[in-house]
């Protein structure tokens, strides 16, 4: 078979760019695909995106990285959008021009265009060139399943579900989602950043397939729902594939360095830390700090905890102002605070991990799974509530901490939802179904698994 050629269009941000290179080094470990990621300059050069974009360089030369730059007329001040991710979709919008002249321009003919789930107006370009266009979904399957039924369901229910509360909504392929579990940027149908994401969702089926960042094990039902066309009723549903999960493989050193968490980990008995991480984004008023931090010494337990406050802008947070008085002493020998970031991947993979405070991003849920570590889910942002739902509900890999939807998550609950994850029955069968959830994903990237199948039967559809 001839080689083909395949480029990767990622939206802005390393919570999509990262998969996305997952998923390219996926395909080249298949052998005969030629893989491009085609990522756009951003309006502001983002330090973050910069260094994701230089380990991946670094990591997999093989993969060939290209920047689209957007016309200087773009690069306005972000002020005044009405939601984060609208300068997003405006820059990847304005982007396709560049990415239409990047793909006349390459020697070899483009057998596929894999484009993120925001990167809709890619679809056009795609077309216009008769490229196959994909897509690529990086969540959960249970979200796609969602998303694919709402522009019918906004039709059928037109309140909003900031004006519903806590009313179940019923869509096919997953349990009932209380209105406010809805991701923040579909809250609204009438707002900017709604109405842009109904009508990329509106587009999705435009695609020829769809790559799933999950495995057929963990959400069979949804992607049921998905396959036998329940999710988009007397219309005709894109394949889907799924191909996951695809995560990244972890780097033990930040600035040439072993980072000192791990050899603090190293010392300690096997799952006795419950590990607090909330991604890049994850900022708590000083307030829920003190909470939190309550709540983890009165547990008893030993923990690894990266803070990051919304009040400080330095990458080095005051702890002593932040936590409570005399906290950081009286815990110095069960618990490590750290500041701002921790090496996510490589801690869940420690031994010494029994629990995972997380913000319900799914990359953060996949490594987690991939580890076998329990999970307890303090959902923040985007469609981090939904995904919530999909874990506690459906895949009982984690509990849930009652308050995430209110002003304050109370030491009381944080302490419980320890101590449960940690002692209790209930704990113990959580962390018996992530076991089982760690054994079913290796099985399903490996030879023969149903991921490793599907990415297969993508490639030779192309």
């Amino acid at each position: 078979m001839a080689e083909k050629t395949v480029v990767l269009y990622p939206s802005l941000g390393v919570g999509h760019l990262n998969p996305m290179a997952q998923l390219a080094k996926a395909l080249l470990r298949r052998g005969g695909v030629a893989v491009t990621i085609a990522v756009v300059d951003p309006p502001e050069k983002d330090a973050v995106l910069a260094a994701a974009l230089a380990r991946l360089a670094a990591a997999s030369p093989s993969i060939t990285v290209r920047l689209l730059p957007i016309p200087p007329s773009s690069r306005a001040s972000n002020k005044g959008y009405s939601h984060p991710i609208i300068p997003i979709l405006d820059a990847l919008r304005v982007a396709s021009p560049a990415l239409r002249e990047f793909l006349r321009s390459q020697a070899t003919a483009v057998d596929a265009i894999v484009v993120d789930m925001f990167c809709t107006d890619a679809l056009d370009v795609a077309a216009e060139l008769a490229i196959p266009a994909y897509i690529f979904y990086p969540s959960a399957a249970g979200d796609l399943a969602v998303y694919l039924q709402l522009p019918d369901f906004r039709r059928a229910v037109p309140s909003s579900p900031k004006d519903m509360g806590k009313a179940p909504l019923g869509f096919s392929g997953v349990p009932p989602v209380r209105a406010l579990d809805m991701p923040d940027s579909m809250q609204d149908w009438e707002s900017d950043v709604g109405r842009v994401r109904l009508q990329q969702i509106a587009r999705m089926p435009e695609a020829t397939g769809i790559l799933v960042n999950s495995f057929e094990w963990l959400e069979s039902r949804a992607l049921k729902a998905l396959r036998d066309g329940h999710c988009l009723p007397g219309r005709s549903t894109p394949k889907i594939y799924c191909v996951g999960p695809l995560v990244d493989g972890g780097d033990t050193n930040k600035n040439g360095e072993w980072h000192a968490c791990l050899e603090w980990m190293d010392e300690q008995p096997k799952r006795s830390v419950v590990f607090l991480c909330f991604g890049s984004m994850g900022t708590f008023s000083a307030a829920q700090l003190k909470e939190t931090a309550r709540g983890l010494e009165r547990s008893g337990h030993r923990f690894l905890w990266a803070v990051r406050s919304e009040q400080s802008n330095s990458p080095e947070p005051d702890l002593e102002a932040l936590l409570p008085d005399g906290f950081l002493e009286r815990t110095k020998d069960r618990g490590m605070v750290l500041e701002n970031w921790a090496p996510q991947t490589e801690v869940l993979r420690h031994e010494a991990v029994g629990a995972f405070v997380t913000h319900c991003g799914w990359n953060s849920a996949l490594e987690a799974i991939m580890s076998g570590v329990p999970m307890i889910c303090w959902p923040l942002y985007a469609e981090q509530r939904l995904n919530k739902v999909h874990m506690v509900e459906e895949m009982k890999v984690g509990v849930a901490v009652e308050g995430y939807d209110e002003e304050l998550v109370t030491a009381d609950e944080v302490e419980a939802k320890v101590r449960l994850v940690m002692e209790s029955g209930e704990g113990k069968k959580l962390r018996e179904r992530t076991t089982m959830a760690k054994e079913m994903a290796a099985h399903a990237i490996k030879e023969g698994g149903s991921s490793y199948v599907e990415l297969g039967e993508f490639l030779w559809g192309l």
